[in-house]
């Protein structure tokens, strides 16, 4: 598929994600809810509100989403798209509030005031139900994710890095953490079991906050550094430079300064010197031939600004 054809499919399969994380949630949270009532073990309680936590998180993505795509107007004449990037830094508050530090104190009480899981049977049905519909939705990001990478190739946490879509990045790390608290769920329980010591339940309970915690530190960073404005990519940046020093009558590319404005939309400011012997009019020509080469190379590079250096410095004189 071409550059353009991923970048076309990207939003679309970015909800697609979000829209599958979602309804796994929900299902997953209410099979946990009736599993910790049924049990009364601390770990399952911290996983329910893990899961009704992620679901209200895909709620507010898809809600950034639809904001995101608010046309320019007169206050944003650069659109809405910057809408996403502050409902993902919402997200990785709330897996901190309701799921790390809710996590933490249940498991901390139940380490201080042990009491016995009752009818284990039935949480571990549900950890393996859970741990089924995670695994879909993880699936359907990390496929958004792995096409990403085709065109921004290098090492797996050097692109988790560098990606811009927070969308994707929340549902990964989301869905991720959920499958491990899962894994220790089911270790804490199964500890308690053996052991007869509910304490280990309580132990569960914190790693899971721990685990949590550890993933909305990471998309806490993230969306803070998107919200306050970074860059394109390495891979990006390159593929504009190349574009605009493979036209002939472009001297040298001196500034090239690039910002997303949304995952899918860049701005690129450009201070070109300019060929000797060029008139106004070849130069106005030649700065629409860069324009179309650098969409072609980078179409999410939507807003493109233009100055010539040999212009400016023959004014100044």
């Amino acid at each position: 598929m071409s550059e353009a054809g991923h970048q076309t499919d990207h939003e679309a399969g970015a909800k697609k994600a979000v829209i599958a994380a979602l309804f796994a949630n929900m299902a997953v949270a209410a099979g946990k809810f009736t599993a910790w009532g049924i049990s009364g073990s601390s770990a399952m309680l911290a996983e329910s509100f893990h899961s009704v936590a992620d679901t209200v998180n895909q709620a507010f993505l898809l809600l950034g989403m639809k904001l995101g795509k608010k046309p320019p107007d007169e206050t944003h004449p650069f659109g809405y798209g910057r809408e996403r990037y502050f409902w993902a830094f919402i997200v990785a508050l709330t897996i901190f509030s309701v799921g790390a530090v809710f996590s933490i104190f249940e498991g901390v009480k139940k380490i201080i005031h042990p009491h016995p899981i009752e009818n284990a049977t039935i949480t571990f049905v549900v950890l393996g139900a859970a741990m089924f519909f995670e695994s879909f939705a993880l699936r359907v990001a990390w496929k958004e994710f792995t096409e990403w990478r085709v065109l921004n190739p290098g090492p797996l946490w050097e692109g988790l890095k560098v990606s811009k879509s927070p969308t994707i990045l929340v549902v990964l790390f989301e869905d991720t953490a959920a499958l491990l608290g899962i894994l220790v769920a089911a270790a804490g329980i199964g500890m308690t079991l053996w052991t007869g010591e509910p304490v280990w339940d309580g132990i569960a309970s914190v790693v899971i906050g721990v685990i949590l915690f550890g993933a909305a530190y990471f998309l806490g960073w993230r969306t803070h550094r998107l919200l306050i404005g970074e860059g394109a990519t390495p891979a990006d940046r390159e593929r504009i430079r190349e574009a605009v020093e493979g036209v002939p009558e472009v001297a040298s590319l001196i500034d090239l300064l690039t910002l997303h404005l949304a995952p899918q939309e860049i701005l690129v400011n450009l201070n070109v010197n300019f060929a000797d012997g060029l008139d106004t009019d070849m130069v106005e020509g030649v700065i629409d031939r860069i324009e179309t080469r650098i969409r072609a190379a980078v179409p999410a590079a939507t807003r493109i600004f233009i100055e010539a250096e040999s212009l400016r410095s023959f004014i100044r004189s």
